[in-house]
């Protein structure tokens, strides 16, 4: 019922495309010459995306932004991205820079161009990169890997305790907890930076409240919300669990576990790569899987590591350790082959569906990814063969053990003298020798087993990083199919003004300076952001920032941006600069109720 309520909330409206967006088609058409200006600009993409703020950016024949409306789906298809333009446009060629995120979570981004009645005589060439803050992006990549990695340890853990039984569970129960609270934080830092990940923004505007609401309405968002609900879910699992020691309860917590467990991996695979492309319900269904294979292998090899290294300390003194271990090292070797089964199955199929073709292995940057990642595998199977060489070493002398004790269970015949009344062997050279020599070599064993699983846990987290980075690569299937678009164009530049400020308070907000962004600094419409900087170089908010620019040769001004607090940082996309020149721009910083200063800078605006 649990994944049933998830796979309806997350995959409503999901339909086959090609994993990441690529733009089908644009009207008008990309390079066309139409008679009339058109009323609108609509792009067709190849799956359904996400919309933006800034999702439209058009510039005129002189490269002057033109004012245009909110971005819309066309006719409410969840494939299209449309933005109204004003009713008279000059004659000449205008390029359309767009920015949406596409169903698999990722931004898209790329630009292309069209004439009114004649072509302009000169055009600057447009560059599709997608625009990413370089913070953001390191923040996001992070926190993508410790959810990846944190939910790996929880399921793995979890798994090992309910599946391979040990006594003693002690070990576990600390980074059990430590791997619930780190997904639980990177859920919620993912959550608050989707929406400058996706505009391309810096940190700051992680904080502005618009933008979370709309995260909180598209598919991304709702996975890592319901990803959050199903950790509340396992804290009360897990809870329950620890406190029922009764064996008949087994099965039900296997249950439960496994619903919680497909549901967490759920919230990746619906928002990520499998989501989109071609045979999405296949896919969807291989990524949970192998999501799941993976946790229980490498957040198994953990727990065993961990298990391992509470028997050694306990075999010292307690011979029922030994046999524990003997017991539980088996199972978890067995359940090891089987999600390595599984995530071979998975992961075949997987290549398969983001290649495309086996050039893409070389040619382009997910195969050489994907070739990094299978090296990897190679080398993580490698030394688990050893590791399981140790494993049946442990296991062999479990069952002498066994067969001894069944042999001493033998009823005896009536008669028969008792064991206390029989002869004393002596002991011979070979009897006494033999007893510590099988001591050592179980002891030595258990330590050899310890380090190939050590190994094992470091190959694995490279390889789990090396996925992360995957994850968020363009798939070679698509990569050739956004290769067949027609390219397009660098847009105009942008220009970045530092401005240090001093209120001679001795705050951290008192001093630092302020990044102010101009777009794209030319006669017309204008954008502004503005993000300050304390002494300490971090990000702070202030209670207000006030531009205003003032053209003193021409008698201009001032003129107010009238920026806007977006929850962090300051904006707005319509101050309207007349004439080119040499402005003077006024930034007054306002830090407290008394405090603030207004520092002077010259700007270049170009025709």
């Amino acid at each position: 019922m649990l994944l049933g309520t998830v796979l309806v909330l997350l995959l409503a409206g999901a339909a086959p495309a090609s994993a990441h967006a690529a733009l089908r088609g644009t009207d008008p058409d990309d390079g066309s010459l139409v008679k009339q200006a058109p009323r609108h600009v609509t792009l067709t993409f190849t799956e359904s995306v996400g919309l933006l703020d800034d999702s439209f950016r058009v510039f005129g024949p002189d490269q002057r932004r033109v004012h245009t409306g909110e971005a819309t789906h066309a006719d409410g298809r969840s494939d299209t991205a449309r933005v109204d333009l004003p009713g008279k446009l000059a004659q000449g060629t205008y390029t359309v820079a767009w920015r949406v995120v596409s169903a698999d979570s990722h931004p898209v981004s790329g630009a292309f161009s069209f004439s009114v009645g004649k072509r302009s005589a000169t055009t600057v060439q447009i560059d599709t990169g997608s625009t990413e803050d370089p913070l953001t992006g390191g923040l996001n990549d992070a926190a993508r890997y410790l959810a990846y990695l944190a939910a790996a340890l929880l399921v793995g853990l979890a798994a090992f305790a309910l599946l391979c039984r040990p006594a003693d569970t002690s070990a576990l129960r600390r980074p059990l907890v430590g791997a619930w609270w780190t997904l639980l934080g990177s859920t919620l830092v993912l959550l608050l930076l989707r929406a400058p990940y996706e505009a391309g923004t810096g940190p700051a505007t992680a904080f502005d409240a618009s933008a979370l609401g709309r995260t909180l309405t598209g598919r991304p968002g709702l996975a890592l919300v319901a990803r959050l609900v199903l950790l509340l879910l396992t804290a009360v699992f897990l809870l329950w669990l620890s406190r029922r020691r009764d064996p008949k309860q087994r099965p039900v917590a296997l249950a439960i576990g496994t619903g919680l467990a497909a549901a967490l991996a759920l919230t990746w695979a619906a928002a990520e790569h499998a989501s989109a492309g071609i045979q999405v319900p296949v896919a969807m269904t291989s990524s949970v899987l192998h999501l799941l294979a993976t946790g229980v292998w490498l957040g198994g090899l953990v727990a065993l590591l961990l298990t391992l290294r509470r028997a050694s300390g306990a075999a010292a003194v307690d011979d029922m350790a030994v046999d524990d271990m003997a017991e539980v090292v088996p199972r978890f070797s067995r359940i090891a082959f089987a999600s390595v089964t599984v995530l071979a199955v998975t992961g075949v199929y997987q290549s398969w569906r983001g290649l495309g073709s086996l050039s893409a292995l070389t040619g382009t940057s997910y195969g050489r990814l994907l070739l990094a990642k299978l090296a990897g595998v190679a080398v993580l199977l490698l030394v688990a063969r050893y590791s399981r060489r140790w494993t049946a070493r442990i296991a062999a002398p479990a069952t002498v053990t066994r067969a001894a004790a069944v042999q001493e269970r033998v009823p005896q015949p009536v008669g028969a003298p008792a064991e206390h009344d029989a002869p004393e062997e002596p002991e011979t050279p070979d009897t006494v020798s033999q007893e510590p020599c099988a001591s050592g070599g179980d002891s030595d064993t258990r330590r050899r087993l310890r380090r190939s699983v050590l190994v094992e846990v470091a190959v694995a987290a490279v390889v789990l990083m090396i996925t992360t980075v995957l994850t968020g690569t363009l798939p070679a299937r698509a990569q050739a199919e956004a290769a067949r678009q027609a390219p397009a164009g660098a847009l105009p530049p942008t220009t970045l003004i530092t401005v240090p400020y001093d209120t001679g308070t001795e705050s951290v907000s008192g001093r630092g300076t302020v990044q102010v962004t101009l777009d794209p600094a030319r006669v017309g419409e204008n954008g502004i952001q503005a993000v300050v900087a304390g002494s300490d170089k971090g990000l702070v908010v202030v209670p207000e920032i006030r531009i205003t620019f003032t053209l003193p040769s021409r008698k201009v001004g001032p003129i107010d941006a009238e920026l806007t607090d977006q929850g962090g940082y300051w904006s707005t996309n319509s101050v309207n600069l007349p004439l080119a020149g040499n402005w003077t721009m006024k930034t007054t910083v306002r830090v407290s109720d008394v405090d603030q200063v207004s520092v002077e800078r010259r700007v270049r605006i170009a025709r």
